[in-house]
């Protein structure tokens, strides 16, 4: 068996492509992680670097290695933590950055008063992963029901309505959704045509997706709203405080559904996980409440 600090340099080494840097990370000399690896290597009978001009290049079996070696830290970082945690069962979950922070960490102490003594372990991605390498338990997707080695399980739809800030529309008001062609428009960088299909919804012909400041999350989108930087097209879910507030107000009242759905992901080693089915079940209640997502 590999020792753990031998799997580190290899990690490390693998990240930054040179060893030097991978010592400094690991407060480590660099003959060190140099050696550390060539004993690795021995032992697998592999060669897992290249040395190209100063660099480190992982070979094919480096490469084969790497997920491996990072499941297994991964791994045995879990295990440590859940050890001095004292937690009775741990859920280790990844899910889109703004879902996270303004849907579901306000309605995670309902999920964790029901089941005393769980911990959550809660880490933002935007794109799909290895499940294997990374290690989650579960994962909160937007897009289509496709996940290699994973089963998707249909959340809710999203809805779509364009909203501004109550002195945004008292200085600059709208009467109508053509209205809204000409005015200054919010845009999340990655569906650049959201207010075209949005207009198209309505039955106007406009294509103002060029046109406006861009940022590239809908928590940015949201404060730029508030602070009526200028109008801007938000899932309902997304902005139930402000609505409720009245820090932003409906502009005009046509959602539109956007062609991809939300999903829990399951990978295929974690379908029998207890408190994953348990937290899938939570989700499934919670966006059937009245109280949650919008539809």
């Amino acid at each position: 068996m590999p020792d753990l600090t031998t799997l580190q340099s290899f990690e490390s080494a693998a990240r930054h492509g040179n060893f030097t840097t991978a010592a400094l990370e690991l407060n480590l000399t660099q003959s060190a992680v140099s050696r550390q690896i060539k004993d690795l290597e021995t032992q697998l009978g592999v060669l897992l670097f290249e040395r190209v001009r100063q660099r480190a290049i992982l070979s094919e079996a480096g490469k084969r290695l790497l997920p491996e070696a990072r499941r297994l830290l991964h791994q045995t970082e879990e295990m440590m933590i859940r050890a001095a945690s004292g937690a009775t069962a741990t859920l280790s979950l990844a899910t889109l950055p703004t879902f996270g922070s303004r849907w579901l960490t306000p309605r995670l102490p309902n999920f964790l008063a029901t089941h005393p003594g769980s911990l959550v372990d809660i880490a933002s991605r935007s794109e799909p992963f290895d499940f294997e390498e990374e290690g989650f338990d579960l994962a909160i997707h937007y897009g289509q029901p496709i996940w290699a080695r994973a089963t998707c399980t249909f959340l809710c739809d999203e809805k779509i309505v364009p909203v501004a800030s109550p002195s945004l529309l008292q200085s600059d008001p709208v009467a109508s959704a053509a209205e809204l062609v000409d005015k200054p428009l919010l845009h999340l960088a990655t569906r650049p045509r959201l207010w075209r299909q949005w207009f198209e919804h309505c039955d106007i012909d406009a294509d103002p997706s060029y046109r406006g400041n861009r940022f590239d999350q809908f928590s940015m989108i949201i404060e730029a709203a508030s602070v009526a930087l200028g109008f801007a097209l938000l899932p309902l879910y997304l902005i139930e405080q402000e609505l409720s507030s009245g820090k932003l107000k409906i502009v005009v009242d046509r959602p539109m559904s956007t062609e991809n759905n939300y999903y829990v992901v399951t990978p295929d080693g974690k379908r029998e996980h207890a408190l994953g089915l348990a937290f899938t079940a939570w989700l499934l209640s919670q966006v059937g409440n009245k109280d949650a997502i919008q539809s």
